[in-house]
């Protein structure tokens, strides 16, 4: 096969492209420029795209003797995927721009183009397996990817490569060292990529400003505290609570709800965070439709929160009720649906709740 391999400059997207090479495929491999103004050095395992990182995927491309190409995809990143970031915190949701990166990104404008230019599939690093055109589990639990890659339609599906889904994170390192490829050892990026400090409510502060609000006890109605912006806060947070009353019980207080219409912040306590019931709008099926109601599992944060669930789908919704509940489920998330390691499809968070309490 005719195949593009993305190449981000970290060890995963480098040796995914080596295992391709050996494959037989005819690979070229491209970094996607998101950034408008790339910083020169990345801050230890923060931040993507800098021109390190470029310089890091070219190298390892010289390595393997496959031509390199830069793709300049600032303008389409920040319109579909930090834009959609800023927009969903203001709206008072909780998005996840790895997916939307994913969906928007890597398998919508780079697949496109590449298919367009003859290619016949595009080879990531993501740790996530495809078997006969059905997306599963990574092998390696602690850095599965399948989460983020749930947008994918079958179409998508059928032009992508994932050769690192039978491996450890720990054997990619190795093979890396092996391959004399000069990332083998540089950190993986973590948190938001184009937040290099980590510093997520202040990025959210300079696009949407401050505008002072109340934090309020939700059994009480009482004001607890103030702060500078609903978009700064999500549902089941702990930290960051600026709280000038503690509880009567001594109990820690989270985020039980964000109002961005009122600019409010309501806490309480973490059993009021538990919900057993999940609302979710968009379905993408991976596959074909499991049908209108199903057992399955369920992930609704991209690290851990999976639960057993009985779904149900209809009209354009999907309705998931745990068989055990789960705490901290935020809007704007995705609901990720499982038949054991098989992605099933997802959808987005819309609401969530106690089945008992609507009854």
């Amino acid at each position: 096969m005719r195949v593009l391999a993305a190449m981000s400059g970290g060890v995963d997207s480098a040796v995914a492209a080596a295992r391709a090479v050996d494959a037989g495929h005819e690979v070229t491999g491209v970094h996607l420029a998101l950034s408008l103004a790339p910083q020169t050095l990345r801050t230890g395992a923060r931040g993507c795209c800098t021109r390190e990182d470029a310089h890091d995927a070219r190298r390892a491309a010289d390595v393997l003797g496959i031509p390199f190409y830069i793709w300049d995809l600032a303008e389409r990143f920040r319109a579909d995927v930090i834009d959609d970031f800023v927009a969903e915190y203001a709206a008072g949701h909780t998005p996840n721009p790895c997916l939307r990166c994913n969906e928007k990104i890597k398998f919508a404008a780079v697949l496109d183009r590449a298919l367009a230019l003859g290619f016949d599939a595009v080879v990531t690093g993501h740790h996530a397996r495809v078997q006969d055109g059905r997306l599963y589990r990574s092998v390696d639990a602690a850095k599965d990817q399948s989460y983020v890659l749930a947008v994918l339609r079958p179409d998508q599906l059928a032009h992508a490569v994932f050769p690192l889904g039978d491996s450890t994170k720990a054997q990619v390192r190795a093979e890396a060292a092996a391959r004399a490829l000069a990332v083998a050892d540089k950190p993986d990026s973590h948190d938001i990529c184009f937040i290099a400090d980590g510093d997520t409510r202040a990025f959210l502060q300079r696009r949407l400003g401050s505008q002072q609000g109340p934090i309020v006890d939700a059994d009480t109605g009482d004001v607890l505290g103030s702060h500078q912006g609903s978009w700064g806060f999500t549902v089941g947070q702990r930290r960051g609570l600026d709280l000038r009353r503690a509880a009567a019980s001594g109990e820690r207080r989270y985020v039980l709800a964000v109002e961005p219409a009122s600019n409010t912040v309501v806490v309480g306590p973490r059993e009021r965070l538990a919900v057993d019931e999940i609302r979710a709008a968009g379905p993408v099926w991976t596959s074909s439709r499991p049908g209108t109601g199903f057992g399955c599992s369920v992930q609704m944060r991209a690290h851990g929160m999976v639960s057993p669930a009985t779904v149900t789908v209809e009209d354009g919704a999907v309705v998931a009720r745990l068989h055990h509940p789960q705490h901290g489920v935020a809007a704007g998330q995705a609901l990720v649906m499982y038949d054991g390691d098989e992605v099933l499809g997802s959808a987005t968070i819309t609401a969530a709740g106690r089945i008992a309490a609507d009854a």
